[in-house]
């Protein structure tokens, strides 16, 4: 098939994202797979928001070594604001017919997407309970053919959906996060967006408890971080390719999530990247994450949980073997067919 994803992220920054993982996946099988992500606006550009070598050093048009073609465009307003159109931008590239298209960008959806393709497909990966994106959403599922959400919680968000629809959460790379049994240090690793949906006042607490534990926190930072114990190690963003190393490194993942509404319905992919590389992992509970012992998943709702779970995870002293072979069931292999069985239903 010829295949079309309108994504929120590109793949040139240091985050990658479900549509990066499952284009990849669909190009390895022999699909025809172009990836459309927000445009960079000048607007953007002004604010800082994208820095400006960032924005130079990002190809518009480039095929990657999966053979995805990977299409950022630039546009003087931001998506939903201006007159950007998906099918304008891609009938002035000759690409004007696909099979399939999967749209996770809400801020990129108008009706003209549905004359690209015969199925089209709303892949929300957060919940928008309000804005234009919201009001995007519920345009584009009047309009879709079916529905494919990250988590049960991101798809009781949408309402009452007359579409078919399926969960299908995020997953991992199982070839490149695998399990070692190297010797592990001492220390519990973060991966992600250093944001608001961060709770920096738990992370300072677990160092404090555990002046022996080194914490590493990898990410953005969005600003200045609070002053923190000398054992946590603020490391800023790092390559996507240096993170199986940090993890076969430690003993602990880490997803200390705020309070953030946002963060109920999320489907970290660093849950299964965690695993897949042996280390036990300690969450804030969710509607999507639960405790799993038996796995070496320890969640918490209060602060005394939070310590429990820490503890609990710091005390299993071997690789988690039975959390490694959790995650082979949810590779970005296995999610690719469930999508495609279900498109093929559709």
């Amino acid at each position: 098939m010829r295949i079309l994803f309108v994504s929120h992220t590109d793949s040139h920054g240091i985050f990658r994202v479900g549509s990066h993982h499952l284009s990849a996946e669909l190009a390895r099988l022999g699909h025809d797979v172009v990836h459309l992500s927000t445009p960079i606006s000048m607007v953007h550009r002004v604010l800082g928001r994208v820095p400006r070598s960032r924005a130079r050093a990002t190809p518009s048009d480039e095929v990657d070594a999966s053979g995805v073609r990977h299409i950022v465009p630039r546009t003087a307003l931001p998506a939903g604001i201006g007159t950007f159109s998906v099918a304008t931008e891609l009938r002035r590239r000759r690409l004007d017919r696909f099979d399939l298209v999967l749209v996770d960008q809400p801020l990129m959806w108008h009706q003209s997407v549905r004359e690209l393709a015969d199925i089209v497909v709303y892949r929300p990966t957060d919940e928008y309970p309000r804005g234009m994106k919201a009001g995007l959403q519920r345009d584009a599922l009047h309009h879709v053919d079916g529905v494919i959400a990250t988590s049960v919680e991101v798809l009781r968000g949408l309402g009452d959906v007359r579409v078919p629809a399926i969960v299908v959460p995020n997953g991992v790379d199982t070839a490149r996060f695998t399990e070692t049994n190297g010797t592990r240090a001492e220390t519990c690793v973060y991966a992600g967006a250093l944001d608001r949906r961060f709770d920096w006042g738990q992370t300072a607490r677990w160092a404090g408890a555990h002046r022996d534990v080194r914490f590493e926190l990898i990410g953005p930072l969005t600003g200045e971080p609070p002053r923190l114990p000398d054992n946590v190690a603020v490391l800023g963003a790092l390559p996507y390719d240096e993170l199986p190393a940090r993890f076969a490194a430690a003993r602990v993942g880490l997803l200390p999530l705020s309070d953030d509404p946002g963060n109920a319905g999320r489907s970290p992919m660093k849950l299964y990247e965690y695993l897949a590389s042996g280390l036990n992992v300690v969450s804030r509970r969710t509607p999507v994450i639960a405790s799993d012992p038996s796995n070496g998943v320890y969640t918490y709702a209060d602060e005394a949980e939070a310590q429990r779970a820490l503890q609990a995870a710091l005390e299993r002293r071997e690789p988690n073997g039975s959390g490694a072979q959790l995650a082979q069931s949810h590779s970005w292999t296995a999610k690719v067919a469930a999508i495609l069985t279900f498109v093929g239903g559709l």
